[in-house]
């Protein structure tokens, strides 16, 4: 999560949450190669940038609009950083475009920014009438895309198991008995539909706060995004390369510690087959909890409040590809929906 302070983009810095926490430990030195998969408004790469003279960076995000309003950092920084805009899940392909096979350190920042909530065309937010769009990119199916096409047990799932919603099967009736009187094209229109059907108590979030985070998440696939991450992230890391994720949601924290456990497990090999690769370490835990942040940057960013930040160091051993089952939830894939299954 990204925080705007105001200002250009060279003399006011953005500040992530728990941005200093997470480039203290990739340990940033000259001469190493970084890469921000998450670039929003820049500001872990400032960061990375401002530790060491001879930092290199390269950033990744799959926004346009967050890579184009990159282009004053990148002339800035005077060829120490290199922005692309692709997903971060092929963050090791990225690498080795722009010629770097290893990599000293990765820092990612799950979810959306502040600068995406508070725009109100990409329809992230209900807090702002517009289009029920949600998109990171400009490319796929949008968010009024899936809540016209999924069948009502699809979308009860998707809000159930995406935004921990107890009310999901009522609010996927609610969708479905609605869009076949009119089509849900705006956030106010799905905002209000849902709170019809989800009742709030006092000084408690907006009824429609889950099924908003749902949609987004399965909109951009972010569990699956996360996941290749890591598995990418595996293979481009140096040994004593160095990652740091920062996640707001649950799921996503389950998925960074889980996969950091089984990748940091010591597995012995079985009597048929004593000498199996997996019974070596990927990494070396960092963060036995996650770091959370503490009550003045709470106090000045209420967001940061759910931030949760492990960290770990890549071992010699050699990359192990798969071994992914159980990290995500029993969903359909967006083409299912979209081809109503």
């Amino acid at each position: 999560m990204k925080v705007a302070l105001g200002g250009s983009d060279t003399d006011a810095p953005h500040i992530p949450v728990l941005g200093r926490e997470a480039v203290g430990f990739l340990n940033v030195r000259d001469g190493g190669v970084y890469i921000d998969g998450t670039f929003g408004a820049g500001g872990y790469t400032r960061m990375i940038l401002d530790a060491a003279p001879d930092a290199h960076v390269i950033g990744i995000d799959r926004d346009q609009s967050a890579v184009a309003r990159g282009a004053d950092l990148v002339q800035h920084a005077a060829g120490r950083l290199t922005l692309v805009e692709d997903r971060f899940s092929h963050l090791d392909d990225v690498a080795r475009e722009c010629g770097a096979t290893v990599v000293d350190g990765i820092v990612l920042d799950i979810g959306v920014s502040s600068m995406q909530l508070d725009q109100a065309e990409r329809g992230f937010s209900f807090r702002f009438d517009g289009p029920l769009d949600m998109r990171m990119s400009k490319d796929g199916p949008s968010a009024a895309d899936v809540v016209a096409k999924a069948s009502e047990r699809d979308l009860a799932d998707i809000i159930y198991r995406l935004g921990e919603e107890r009310h999901s099967r009522a609010v996927a009736r609610a969708i479905v008995k609605a869009r076949a009187e009119t089509p849900i094209r705006t956030t106010a229109q799905l905002a209000s539909l849902v709170a019809s059907v989800v009742r709030a108590k006092p000084n408690d979030i907006h009824p429609a706060t889950r099924t908003f985070q749902a949609l987004r998440i399965f909109v951009n696939d972010e569990l699956g995004e996360l996941t290749a991450a890591l598995v990418a992230a595996e293979r481009i890391l140096k040994p004593g390369g160095r990652l740091a994720i920062v996640s707001f949601h649950s799921l996503e924290d389950r998925i960074v510690k889980s996969y950091l456990a089984s990748r940091g497990e010591t597995r012995a090999g079985s009597r048929h087959m004593p000498d199996v690769a997996r019974s070596e370490a990927r990494f070396a835990t960092l963060t036995k909890k996650p770091v959370v942040a503490g009550d003045e940057e709470i106090a000045h960013n209420p967001r940061a409040r759910s931030a949760k930040l492990r960290a770990a160091e890549r071992t010699a051993a050699p990359p192990l590809d798969g071994d992914l089952d159980g990290l995500l939830p029993p969903l359909p894939s967006l083409d299912d929906v979209m081809r109503g299954r």
